[in-house]
């Protein structure tokens, strides 16, 4: 497993999730850690606007799942925020795997409680830490 690390303010977030969807290449199953408030939704947002979304992005907390189209396309993004599930039992469920296995870009918050239905080089995970108001900092692990 490589470890990618780097800094940004979050006036140049665009050009971190370009940095993201660089190392990222073919892998569509992006898993985001970070304590509360961190920006793991703002970089999200950053990230789907690059890839093409056209549509105003907002937190799945409440909704679990959010989708949006890439362009006219058939092409989906799932954005999932699993803070509220309790078990993995939930998880399965809502129909997770669908999600994480689909072949779609799947961005995920709070990612523990499905781990183990995941698989090396299937995903990978980005960590963001508050470094400041301003300043996070990115570790990738590809």
């Amino acid at each position: 497993m490589r470890e990618l690390n780097f800094l940004y303010s979050l006036d140049e977030i665009d050009g971190a999730a370009e940095q993201l969807i660089r190392a990222a290449g073919d892998v569509r199953l992006w898993l985001f850690e970070g304590e509360m408030g961190a920006g793991k939704t703002t970089l999200i947002k950053a990230i789907c606007a690059k890839l093409g979304a056209e549509e105003e992005l907002s937190s799945p907390t409440y909704a679990l799942v959010n989708e949006y189209a890439l362009g006219d396309g058939p092409e989906t993004i799932f954005h999932l925020d699993l803070y509220r599930l309790r078990s993995i039992e939930e998880a399965l469920d809502i129909g997770i795997e669908d999600y994480l296995l689909g072949g779609s870009y799947c961005f995920v918050e709070w990612p523990q409680l499905i781990m183990p239905l995941l698989k090396s080089g299937e995903f990978i995970r980005i960590n963001i830490i508050s470094i400041s108001e301003d300043k996070r900092k990115i570790t990738i692990f590809i």
